[in-house]
């Protein structure tokens, strides 16, 4: 029997995985005439720890409305490809658990449609892979979208 999603999770972090990311999800948005939650996850521990502990409001606020706009565009550019049903939204805290569980319970996801690295290899070792950890851990089905080739000889 084929599986039919209903509600399907894109989570994005702005790397060169996003487009793809959002390439796949649209088409399998499309092809089950489903609803596409668009996610990023901004961990502002990491701001403390880059800028000394010295994060006001005004700058998550301004970062904030940065990722809303260029969610956004990857709202538009996904209804504008065909999927009727799209929806953005911006989460704080660490991407780890709230891909994997906090907001696919919250959305109802069946799916998750995740990057296989949005990090350079010294992240990934320092931090670990979000895409690993969400599919060990995830409370739903999780596709991991392989970067395209052409995009990784850039």
């Amino acid at each position: 029997m084929l599986q039919q999603y209903k509600n399907i999770l894109a989570p994005v972090d702005g790397s060169k995985a996003t487009e793809t990311v959002l390439d796949r999800a649209i088409e399998v948005a499309k092809r089950n005439d489903t609803h596409l939650d668009i996610l990023n996850v901004l961990e502002v521990n990491q701001f403390s720890d880059t800028y000394g502990g010295a994060v006001s409001g005004d700058v998550i606020y301004k970062l904030s409305e940065d990722v809303q706009d260029r969610l956004e565009k990857l709202k538009k550019r996904a209804e504008d490809a065909g999927v009727k049903d799209v929806s953005v939204h911006i989460r704080f805290g660490n991407p780890k658990p709230v891909i994997a569980k906090e907001f696919p319970t919250d959305h109802h996801n069946e799916l998750i449609m995740i990057g296989s690295t949005g990090l350079n290899a010294l992240e990934r070792f320092m931090v670990g892979s979000v895409a690993t950890y969400v599919t060990r851990n995830a409370i739903c089905d999780v596709l991991v979208v392989k970067p395209d080739m052409a995009d990784e000889q850039k």
